[in-house]
């Protein structure tokens, strides 16, 4: 593909349309193979433009049957079609009447972008620029009308049909075909379209409101999997009254409707009233779904639900205000999971994410603003940045105007907005008025790309009781043209004594808080009289690297007192990376690695402290991972990485093993599965002591493991025993991954954790393991969800397989990019970026990945998606 041809979309060029929709009436007569769209469109001039402008409709892949204006059909003289859309060259200056019909082919559709099939089902994706795959539209967030749909099918392969809005009228028609219409009172963008026809389960329920009314709740399924849809539907009910007596927000319609299917690019999709879900994210029992998968469900549930208002009453200008809807979204998720199941767990495994995919995007060649500046493909900046970076920055907004102040800014942004297409302009524009608070310096984090870093230095003068901490911000440009300004970054911080008392300086007593807001500054604390440790950044208050030099003893102190669980948790972290680095560098040089005794001595106090959460615990028993290694590295050092994580591993097996026997053997229990805070915690603290046991390769762990796979009652210790065993040469684990396989092979949600444990072992023969499983009956490109536990666990969490010096990893994950762009490019796009960290490896390997990007944009038949990934880390080499 040329460069010519993928045009960069720019923020600064926005400009209102010049047309209006008032109102959009959509008739569908639907087939699997052939199916086709009546559009009708109430369409007004915008004032602001020319009188007889033309009318420029977004369309892709349609086929178009007829035109109409005002009911009178249009010569082709009076429109062009192009490959990405439909002109009516003199449209009238008047209001009028647009009705387009076109033929779509949802069988063909595999991009599952517009209408398209699922199995069995026929059903909608819309965002970002779907819906102009269904019909020629205005495709674009600031243009809302009201919609009516009227649905057309066969009765008996699709009984029930579903759209968005409430269900009006409903009919029978000849050669046992039906209909049914539905209209949605709200005005919305196109993106927010959505339509479900197929043979569905349904399991009902209903929530009342704060004020009394009553909302029935449906959450449609392949028919056999109602009873998997428990939890769905229980997350769904606490999160409409979490948001109702955390924000006020009540649900507008009379209906929620959810419906799951097997084949989604995405977890879910918020569209008003209809929301669908990737299958994965909805169904669940004990014996199918681990912990984890609970609290995805759970959360995301929550997200989905929160977008009613966040998203949908209130939606974004323009797709570079993504962030808008997202970030805040996010943000409101992930209160309600804390509020949910412990707060301490919730935050480390946010900060987690944040740090395993975001960190990495800011300091990659796909660093980008949280409010993009520019795009060719807007499917790719779906990113951990709007999203995920996105919503930290909602969480500072908080930290800085406190609770309340936030709940001020956040009830005036939806009383003056409601119903309105806003900017991020709009949102920080509410937040100060409710606060009498200036927030142009904050606006920055809207607008800078890249991962700040804040030095820090911190002095005592004991006889004084003076205390001195000098910090300093910077942002590494992320190209020549970029000028970084200070941002504002609030700081949580605690002082630890020497006894683990967390000491309070005498001119901050009423705060924790201190407010970075220049390159440079010192704050003084007065009146501390004791040595005390910094515990910086607590809670991650702010999405920055803070980087000061701490000794070994300090770093035990905080592992064993600091109050801040996330600093606790981050203190074993670092410690262990610590050493991590140094045992690489050691082997490197041909020198045998070791763990000093403070470190050990440190994890004892832990294990042994009766006060620590047992899911914090289980949390700090595993030291980084080979690729959070390999990021603190200037270069990853492949091969030095993974021989000193085993090492680390086997050694801390080995100096542990009472102590980790012994909380093992404290986890076990006789009791049915729960999912709750305690029965989580439980779970993980026997899980990963398992997996350290096993690290030591001792046949009395593996037959722990064997043990605890066979009379697992739930898939979370079923997951636990296979992920302690697949590393391990040993008759077992073959014969325990053959039992899964041969237990679960016809349940395909179940197999994904199946194949991504083994993609994600770094054995030698793991290339070859996804090239067998590529053939396995349960796999299929075409299924996202297939792909992303196969390929992606390969080539995210597998880095010295993936990356070995060979090439090989590098040259087949190349091969299945290429096949897959022609069938879902968005998908394909999103595994590309696998490869956006090629400036942090050695001369051979960064050869090796800059061949297979320069192979990849020499395909002739490349998708806009997948270039511009590949040419923006190319063009970082």
């Amino acid at each position: 593909m040329s460069e010519t041809n993928a045009e960069t979309i720019y923020l600064k060029d926005y400009q209102a349309p010049d047309y209006w929709v008032d109102e959009t009436h959509l008739d569908f007569k639907l087939d699997v193979e052939e199916t086709n769209v009546i559009s009708t469109l109430k369409l007004r001039r915008n004032d602001n433009a020319p009188n007889g402008i033309p009318l420029f409709l977004f369309g892709a892949e349609l086929e178009l049957i007829s035109i109409q204006v005002d009911d009178q059909i249009l010569n082709p003289a009076d429109y062009s079609v192009a490959d990405d859309g439909l002109t009516i060259h003199t449209p009238p200056i008047e209001p009028f009447t647009l009705q387009v019909e076109t033929k779509i082919y949802p069988n063909k559709n595999t991009a599952l972008s517009g209408l398209y099939s699922s199995g069995d089902i026929l059903c909608t994706q819309c965002e970002a620029e779907g819906f102009r795959r269904i019909t020629f539209y205005p495709d674009r967030p600031d243009v809302m009308a009201k919609f009516t749909t009227k649905i057309d099918a066969d009765k008996k392969s699709n009984p029930i049909l579903l759209s968005n809005g409430n269900c009006v009228a409903s009919g029978e028609l000849e050669n046992d075909r039906h209909w049914v219409k539905w209209e949605d009172p709200f005005p919305k963008p196109s993106y927010l379209f959505a339509l479900v026809a197929g043979d569905l389960g349904c399991v009902k329920g209903s929530y009342q409101t704060l004020s009394g009314r009553n909302i029935d709740l449906h959450i449609y399924i392949e028919k056999g999997k109602e009873e998997l849809c428990d939890f769905a539907m229980l997350s769904l009910k606490n999160a409409m009254r979490w948001d109702e007596e955390q924000y006020g927000l009540e649900y507008d319609l009379d209906i929620f409707m959810i419906v799951a299917v097997s084949t989604f690019n995405m977890g879910a999709m918020e569209n008003k009233g209809l929301n669908i879900f990737n299958d994965k994210y909805i169904l669940a029992n004990s014996e199918t779904a681990t912990d984890d998968d609970y609290k995805n469900i759970e959360s995301i549930v929550a997200h989905e639900y929160f977008h009613n208002w966040t998203g949908n009453r209130i939606t974004c200008r323009d797709w570079f205000q993504l962030c808008l809807k997202e970030g805040l979204t996010v943000f409101r998720d992930q209160q309600f999971s804390a509020d949910m199941q412990s707060p301490a767990v919730t935050r480390i495994e946010e900060v987690q994410t944040l740090r395993n995919h975001q960190f990495p995007e800011d300091d990659g060649p796909l660093a980008h603003p949280v409010r993009p500046e520019s795009f060719i493909e807007i499917d790719n900046f779906y990113t951990a940045t709007v999203y995920e970076k996105g919503a930290e920055i909602c969480r500072m907004l908080q930290t800085i105007l406190g609770k309340d102040g936030f709940k001020k800014g956040i009830d005036l942004y939806f009383e003056r907005h409601d119903g309105e297409a806003a900017t991020i302009e709009v949102f920080l524009a509410v937040m100060a008025e409710a606060n009498k608070a200036d927030l142009s310096q904050f606006s920055r984090w809207y607008s800078q790309a890249g991962r700040p870093r804040v030095t820090a230095e911190f002095t005592q003068d004991l006889d004084s009781g003076l205390s001195n901490l000098k910090l300093k911000q910077s942002i590494p440009a992320i190209d020549e043209t970029q000028t970084l300004k200070p941002l504002h970054i609030p700081i949580k911080f605690g002082l630890i004594g020497e006894g683990g008392d967390q000491i309070r300086p005498t001119n901050m007593a009423d705060t924790d808080l201190i407010d970075l807001t220049k390159k440079e500054q010192t704050f003084t604390f007065e009146g501390v009289s004791q040595k005390v440790t910094p515990s910086l950044l607590q809670n991650l208050s702010a999405p920055v690297e803070i980087e000061m030099h701490f000794s070994t003893e300090q770093r035990a102190h905080l592992m064993a007192h600091d109050p801040d669980p996330v600093n606790r948790w981050d203190s074993v972290q670092k410690f262990a990376l610590d050493i991590l680095i140094c045992n690489v560098a050691e082997i490197e040089k041909g020198v045998s690695p070791s763990i000093p005794d403070s470190y050990l001595d440190a994890m004892r106090r832990n294990m042994g402290d009766p006060n620590l959460e047992p899911a914090l615990l289980a949390l700090t028993l595993i030291p980084p991972s080979e690729v959070e290694i390999g990021r603190a590295m200037k270069t990853i050092a492949v091969e030095a990485i993974h021989s000193a994580r085993t090492t680390f591993l086997k050694t801390l097996s080995k100096e542990l093993q009472l102590e980790i026997s012994e909380i093992y053997r404290r986890s076990l229990s006789n009791e049915s599965y729960m999912f709750n805070q305690a029965a989580i915690g439980k779970r993980a603290l026997k899980n990963n002591t398992l997996a350290l046991s096993c690290a030591s390769c001792r046949k009395t762990e593996i037959d722990l493991a064997v043990s605890q796979y066979r009379s697992s009652d739930n898939m979370t210790d079923t997951i636990g025993a296979m992920r302690a065993i697949v590393l391990l040469d040993c008759e077992e684990r073959d014969q325990i991954f053959a039992d899964f396989e041969s237990r679960w092979h016809n349940n395909p949600l179940v197999m994904d954790k199946w194949l991504s444990i083994q993609a994600g072992s770094p054995r030698e023969d793991s290339l070859d393991t996804v090239r067998k499983l590529m053939k396995h009956s349960i796999f299929d490109l075409k299924n996202p969800n297939r792909v992303r536990s196969l390929i992606g666990a390969f080539s995210a969490n597998n880095q010295s397989q993936f990356h070995h010096h060979s090439g090989a990893g590098h040259s087949f994950f190349t091969d299945v990019i290429l096949e897959l762009d022609l069938i879902n490019p968005i998908l394909a796009a999103r595994l590309l970026s696998a490869f956006s960290n090629l400036q942090s490896f050695d001369e051979v390997r960064k050869s090796s990945i800059t061949k297979q990007l320069e192979r990849v944009l020499d395909s002739k038949s490349l998708s806009k998606n997948v270039f511009e990934i590949a040419d923006k880390t190319l063009r970082s080499d």
